[in-house]
């Protein structure tokens, strides 16, 4: 979507100092190998570039915020054929300064609409803004033992949007994807990891909520769908992918060869 015109504009590097405080205060970017952590920043430059920021309930967006979700939000796109195009169905982020409350509405099997209030720490629109709590958001450079970091979360969905419109866990996947040949064998051996790991995670977190068993170390949110699941599964990838592939080996693996294809290492 009019991605030429970024090439147009060439974003200020991000002044040194604020950078390395990024950098120390969330650490899993800096411990990524050199080439990466410059890519890192000039990606985080053209997201600033280009998103604009607003701070809701009179939360004031500093450079400490703006640079703080950006520098987060590349992460996913940061190996990903187009990079940043992945992100162009939106313009706005909306901050908060802590959890905010989101009004829901479902309509049962029997066709009645039911509405309820949801506590969210972020959310993600369809060709929409993106909201987070900035709380939440500061909490990430200390969650990274439990996998937590609401920032991918929310930019993995919206990664997972591209592949239709809808929160299934399948991003568009790239041609010949584990050597297939047609995007339906390409979501078949998709699904054919993450549907189980799912699956086992569902369990698990079942297990510990009605029996006393010992729960996941991964957010329980992402046993409400794989497409939740998907973006738990990538917060932990970005932020503590030893101890995910501890029990995931085979879902650490599908997501390399899509977050990090060979050809774009």
């Amino acid at each position: 979507m009019f991605s030429w015109l970024r090439s147009l504009r060439a974003p200020p590097r991000i002044p040194d100092a604020a950078w390395q405080a990024t950098l120390a205060r969330y650490r899993f970017l800096g411990e990524r190998p050199a080439s990466d952590v410059e890519r890192l920043r000039q990606l985080a430059a053209e997201f600033l570039r280009d998103k604009r920021f607003h701070g809701a309930h009179g939360f004031v967006i500093t450079d400490e915020v703006a640079l703080a979700v950006a520098a987060q939000a590349v992460l996913p796109v940061l190996h990903l054929k187009g990079g940043l195009n992945w992100y162009d169905d939106f313009v706005g982020i909306v901050v908060h300064p802590s959890e905010a409350v989101a009004l829901r509405k479902t309509t049962d099997a029997t066709g009645v609409v039911h509405e309820y209030e949801e506590v969210v720490a972020g959310e993600a629109m369809d060709r929409g803004p993106v909201m987070l709590s900035w709380q939440d958001v500061l909490a990430s450079s200390v969650t990274r033992a439990e996998g937590y970091n609401v920032v991918i979360h929310e930019f993995a969905h919206k990664i997972d949007l591209r592949g239709g419109g809808a929160f299934d866990g399948c991003p568009p996947l790239p041609p010949g994807f584990r050597g297939t040949s047609s995007p339906r064998e390409a979501r078949a051996a998709w699904f054919a990891v993450l549907q189980p790991a799912y699956d086992t995670f569902r369990e698990q977190t079942i297990l510990a909520d009605r029996f006393g068993g010992e729960p996941p170390w991964l957010d329980d949110y992402g046993a409400q769908s794989t497409g939740e699941f998907f973006a738990v599964a990538c917060e932990a990838y970005f932020v503590n992918r030893a101890r995910l592939e501890a029990d995931f080996p085979a879902l650490v693996s599908l997501f390399d060869e899509f977050f990090t294809p060979i050809d774009n290492v």
